[in-house]
């Protein structure tokens, strides 16, 4: 039978009774067992994404050069096997890197401590989508309510309510105002199309939010009218579209007259397909941007033809 590394309880061993301060202190720092890759499952309904990026790439250079610095750290199942709580894009990287073990540290932890748990430690990543914010939250938040702690997920997002403790500590932990977490909890309603749109920023916060109290059948066919006038939904907009679904009076053809309502900010502009434009554009390089760098491959390539111009006078 395979020999699995024992879990610290925490219990004084007859051994520690007779050990000195340095030999306690040593025997008090985490121990680091290195597990094999095959063994380790995802953490249940992760909510952050593991991109192969530019930054997965120099992760990956990092740990053939100089290994994993920092051990993951797992949670042991029922069946022996391993789930990540914390460090899903390292133990990606020792995969990509060639490696079949990682260094990880296992911690004893229940189903919330572990949420809990996972969602601080990636919270700490630089860059965060919206969505991943929206289910990390929402999965911390029901884990503090199942530990008996008071919590409200259906209070009004533009508001916070009294007496929501749990939501008060999560805003402390993550640096956001408690309307702020409602908000994008809000996202968790919408359908994948319109939450993918709301990552790469076509749309904002809160016309977003507005849009998740439509139905599922209406999201659909929101996102398919932005398809085709290639637009999306202003916060004006996005309240009209609530208040018509709240009539029952959202129809196919209200949204379509809706979304072709011109805004202010969308005049004399030119219409590009993002996705065709996209694979252009460096990784790097986030939605916001977009429109900034395309204008200074613009005047790069006017310079270009300028030089060419006076290399055949």
């Amino acid at each position: 039978m395979k020999e699995r590394p024992l879990i610290d309880l925490g219990m004084t061993g007859y051994d520690e009774l007779f050990m000195n301060d340095t030999e306690r202190q040593e025997a008090a720092l985490p121990k680091i067992y290195n597990i094999p890759l095959s063994e380790i499952d995802d953490f249940p309904d992760h909510p952050f994404q593991v991109r192969l990026d530019e930054d997965m790439d120099q992760l990956v250079e990092s740990v053939k050069e100089r290994g994993v610095i920092t051990p993951i750290t797992l949670r042991q199942k029922t069946d022996g096997r391993y789930e990540i709580v914390s460090g899903h894009r390292r133990r990606k990287a020792c995969e990509l890197a060639g490696l079949t073990t990682v260094p990880a540290e296992i911690k004893e932890l229940t189903r919330d401590e572990a949420i809990i748990l996972m969602v601080e430690s990636n919270l700490q990543r630089s860059t965060i989508l919206p969505s991943e914010k929206a289910f990390s939250y929402k999965m911390r938040l029901e884990a503090m309510k199942r530990q008996g702690q008071r919590t409200d997920l259906t209070s009004d997002p533009l508001g916070p309510k009294s007496g929501s403790r749990s939501n008060e500590d999560l805003a402390n932990t993550v640096n956001e105002s408690q309307s702020q977490i409602k908000r994008y909890i809000r996202l968790t309603e919408l359908i994948p199309a319109l939450l993918t749109m709301v990552d790469e920023g076509r749309i904002a916060l809160r016309p977003a939010v507005e849009l998740s109290y439509l139905g599922k059948l209406e999201q659909q066919d929101l996102a398919a009218a932005i398809g085709l006038s290639l637009a999306t939904p202003s916060h004006a907009q996005a309240i009209k579209l609530r208040t018509f679904s709240k009539e029952g009076k959202l129809s196919p053809a209200v949204i379509e007259s809706i979304m072709c309502e011109e805004k202010p900010n969308q005049k004399e502009k030119i219409n590009i397909k993002y996705a065709e434009a996209r694979k252009y554009i460096p990784s790097s390089v986030p939605y916001e941007q977009t429109g900034a760098y395309i204008l200074k491959a613009l005047e790069y390539y006017h310079r270009h033809l300028e030089r060419q111009r006076g290399d055949a006078r």
